[in-house]
């Protein structure tokens, strides 16, 4: 389990603009160990992908999926030397995502490549799900103003993160601990981060919750 010294294996998750990466980045720095990150932006289909969703949703799946193999391939290897690391991303999270955005015959093809790859990530330590109302994660796709994301709508957004407290309603697999990020500031506050710091610290197995708004 994560201690103040060394982070073990952590996966920062959460639906679209709610600050994975950025924590992702605050935690490899204050534990001082290697960071892996999605890379959403070396996905050439992506910004079609919002502009057409029906007809571009099957391409950019394919390549996140391929991206994150060779991404747990790198894993995998390092795990032999370093286990210490933070990823902003789950290996599960590209089904989630499939069964979201592509029709029958497309998930069924995507289906048969993704059952004909390795995709066994090693087991996280912790888990961090980051949740935000819809309206604050829509400010914080504005604020970032990544262009081909100001074109993501409420009700897309708003399905993608019914997806994540699906999947993590049942999620056993890793201590997991659920943060409240709306009151949070993830960029650059120091008090909240320190609270989350220590939430972290010997963190028992189960289901946890941490909300800096409400202490």
């Amino acid at each position: 389990m994560p201690s103040n010294n060394r982070s073990g294996y952590i996966v920062v998750e959460g639906p679209i603009g709610v600050g994975k990466t950025t924590l992702a980045k605050r935690l490899a720095q204050a534990y001082q160990t290697d960071l892996l990150l999605e890379r959403a932006e070396d996905n050439p289909f992506l910004p079609r992908f919002y502009q057409d969703p029906e007809n571009a949703a099957l391409p950019t799946q394919l390549f996140f999926l391929f991206q994150r193999a060779q991404q747990i391939q790198s894993l995998r290897q390092g795990d032999l030397f370093q286990p210490a690391r933070v990823v902003d991303f789950m290996i599960e999270k590209d089904r989630l995502f499939a069964a979201l955005t592509l029709n029958r015959d497309e998930l069924a093809l995507y289906q048969q490549v993704y059952d004909r790859m390795t995709l066994a990530a090693p087991q996280p330590d912790l888990v961090i799900y980051l949740q935000a109302p819809i309206e604050v994660l829509l400010k914080r796709i504005e604020t970032r103003a990544i262009d081909y994301e100001q074109l993501i709508d409420e009700s897309y957004l708003r399905r993608v993160a019914e997806a994540y407290v699906e999947f993590f309603h049942h999620y056993e697999r890793s201590p997991l601990l659920i943060v409240n990020t709306a009151d949070f500031n993830l960029a650059a506050g120091h008090d909240d981060f320190n609270l989350l710091l220590e939430r972290i610290r010997d963190l028992p197995p189960g289901r946890h919750y941490f909300n800096p708004g409400a202490i």
